[in-house]
C-alpha cells in the first residue's frame, strides 16, 4: 500500500547511506536483475499488510485460479475455465491437470477449499474481509472446485486475482514468512534482508517455462542508487522510477528502453477522520482547498502523473473526473478554518520514508503553512514502522502513501480502516454496487466516489505513473501496472 524540518537531513542520510544491493549478479544470459524501492518486511502476505510482498511473489511464486492480464482483464490461470450460475452465486472451476506445488505436492480442488477457507480462519490482513462473501467451497472432484457465495458479488472474482486468491498447499504453510510455497513458474531460493530476494525457475512448472531461470529482486532505499545501478550495469530493469525528473537520462541513452503507462497507485494524503481536528469536515475541506495538486504532481512526478479527484483511476469503469471539486483556493481554506475555530492548527504528517512520499510531504507542508496550518513531517521506516504506527495503530493526523491495490475505494466502507471514515450511506452504496447488475454497480460506485470526495475523506494528490526503464535486451515489460504483481511471466529477451 502503501505507502517530512527533519526531512532534508533524512534525505541527505538516505543518499549517503544507500541500501543498495551488494549481491553479485553473475553475467548469466538466463538471469535478470530488477531493482525496487520498497522491500518486503517478510514473505507472508497472509499476515503482513503492504504491497511489497505480492509485488514480488504473486503470479511468480503464488498463483490463483484467475489473474489480471496487462489490460486489466480477468483471465484463467490455475482454472482452465469456469462457469457462473444464473443467480450469480455459484462458481464452478475446472482445474488444469498435472499442477504441483514447489514442494512436490499435487494441486487439486481440495487445495482450493483449503486456501479459500484459510483466508477466513488464518489470515490477519485487512483484505481478508473480501472473502467473507463466500458461503462454502465444495470439492466436486479432484479437478473440480465449486464456490458458493452468500449473495451475488460483482467484486469477488476480481478480488480472486489479488493476493487473497493465492493457492496454498496444507503442507506448505508452516513458515510462510521465510519459505513461500506456490505453484508458480518460480520458486523462492534465498533472501538477504535489506538487499535482495532470489527466485529460481520451477523445474516442474505446469505452464510455459519462464525465459529467465534466475531472477534477482534487488532493493534500494535511495532512488539515486537505484538509477545508478541500471546506469552502471548492476541491474537490468528499474521496476518503477520513483524520481520522474531523472527519467530523461534513460530516455536519451540508447542502451535503454523507457515505458510509461498508468497504475492503480493513488498517492493519497490520508486524513484521520476519527480523530480531532480532522473529524470536522470543514477542517478537511480547508486542507483540500489549501493544496495545489498540480504543483504537487509537478514537483514529485515531473507532471507525468494523472490528477483524479477521488479514489478511482481512469482504468476503472466508474471513473469520473472529480478534480474540479476542490480547486486551489487558499482564501476559502482560511475561511473554513475560521468557521471551524481552527486558525492555529498543528498537525502531524507521518509519511513513509519513500522518495515520492517525502517529496510530496514537503510541498503539502509548505502549502498548508500558507493558510496558517503548521505541519510536523515525520518520515517513518517503510514498511514495518509505517504499517505498525499509522496503518495498524492509527497514530497520525495525516499521512502520505501510494494505495496500489485495485479498486481499493471499498476501504471507505470499513470504519476500522486506518483513515477512520464512517459513512452509512457509503457502506450502503458499496453493498448495493456489489450485489446489483453491472450497470447498477457503475452508478453506485460513481456515487461512492463523489460522496467521499465531497466529504473530503482524503486528498488524492495524483495517480502515480508507471515508468519502467530497462536494458534493450529485456522484452515483455508492460506499460501499465494494474495488478499487485510485478509479473515476471511475460518477460523475454532479444
Amino acid at each position: 500500500m502503501f505507502g517530512a524540518t527533519l526531512v532534508l537531513a533524512l534525505l541527505a542520510a538516505m543518499t549517503a547511506c544507500s541500501a543498495g544491493s551488494s549481491v553479485s549478479v553473475p553475467p548469466d544470459p538466463d538471469a535478470i536483475s530488477i531493482g525496487f524501492t520498497a522491500e518486503p518486511a517478510n514473505l507472508d502476505f497472509t499476515r503482513t499488510d503492504g504491497a511489497a510482498i505480492p509485488q514480488a511473489l504473486l503470479y511468480n511464486v503464488y498463483e490463483g485460479l484467475v489473474k489480471l492480464d496487462a489490460d486489466g482483464k480477468i483471465v484463467p490461470l490455475l482454472a482452465r475455465e469456469w462457469t457462473v450460475s444464473e443467480d450469480r452465486r455459484t462458481y464452478d472451476f475446472r482445474l488444469h491437470d498435472g499442477v504441483t506445488f514447489g514442494n512436490g505436492q499435487p494441486f487439486t480442488a481440495a487445495d482450493v477449499k483449503f486456501s479459500i477457507d484459510r483466508v477466513k480462519t488464518e489470515w490477519t490482513i485487512s483484505l481478508k474481509s473480501k472473502m467473507d462473501v463466500v458461503e462454502r467451497v465444495d470439492v466436486v472432484g479432484p479437478a473440480h472446485a465449486r464456490v458458493v457465495l452468500k449473495r451475488p458479488s460483482n467484486n469477488w472474482l476480481f478480488d480472486m486475482t489479488t493476493r487473497i486468491g493465492a493457492m496454498f498447499s496444507p503442507s506448505g504453510v508452516a513458515d510462510l514468512a521465510t519459505t513461500p510455497v506456490g505453484t508458480g513458474p518460480y520458486a523462492f531460493a534465498t533472501r538477504k534482508r535489506g538487499d535482495s530476494i532470489v527466485l529460481r525457475a520451477n523445474p516442474s512448472y505446469w505452464g510455459r517455462k519462464p525465459t529467465y531461470t534466475t531472477v534477482y529482486l534487488k532493493y534500494y532505499k535511495d532512488p539515486t542508487a537505484l538509477n545508478n545501478a541500471l546506469l552502471s550495469n548492476g541491474i537490468d530493469v528499474i521496476s518503477a522510477i520513483t524520481t520522474p525528473d531523472s527519467i530523461g537520462q534513460f530516455e536519451t541513452d540508447t542502451r535503454f528502453t523507457v515505458l510509461q503507462g498508468t497504475t492503480n497507485s493513488e498517492v493519497t494524503l490520508s486524513f484521520n477522520n476519527a480523530k480531532a481536528p480532522l473529524d470536522d469536515k470543514r477542517v478537511r475541506q480547508a486542507l483540500m482547498y489549501a493544496i495545489d495538486r498540480e504543483a504537487v504532481m509537478a514537483t514529485v512526478a515531473a507532471n507525468r502523473g494523472t490528477l483524479i479527484g477521488s479514489m478511482v483511476p481512469p482504468t476503472d469503469p466508474w471513473y469520473e473526473d472529480l478534480t474540479g471539486l476542490y480547486p486551489h483556493d487558499p482564501a476559502r481554506a482560511k475561511a473554513l478554518l475560521a468557521e471551524a475555530g481552527k486558525q492555529n492548527l498543528w498537525l502531524r504528517l507521518r509519511v513513509a520514508n519513500l522518495p515520492y512520499a517525502v517529496s510530496s510531504a514537503q510541498v503539502v507542508a509548505s502549502q498548508l503553512a500558507d493558510v496558517g496550518v503548521s505541519v510536523s513531517i515525520e518520515p517513518l521506516d517503510f514498511p514495518a514502522v509505517w504499517l505498525k504506527q499509522v496503518f495498524t495503530d492509527h497514530d497520525f493526523d495525516m499521512s502520505i502513501i501510494q494505495h496500489v491495490e485495485a479498486r481499493d475505494i471499498v476501504t471507505f466502507g470499513n470504519p476500522k480502516y486506518y483513515w477512520g471514515y464512517d459513512n452509512p450511506k457509503v457502506k450502503s452504496l458499496l453493498a448495493g454496487a456489489d450485489t446489483g447488475t453491472p450497470e447498477q454497480q457503475v452508478t453506485a460506485m460513481r456515487e461512492v466516489a463523489r460522496t467521499i470526495a465531497e466529504d473530503a475523506a482524503a486528498d488524492w494528490l495524483f495517480l502515480f505513473p508507471n515508468v519502467v526503464a530497462a536494458k534493450k535486451k529485456v522484452t515483455g515489460l508492460s506499460d501499465n501496472l494494474v495488478s499487485e504483481s510485478f509479473d515476471l511471466t511475460g518477460l523475454g529477451r532479444r
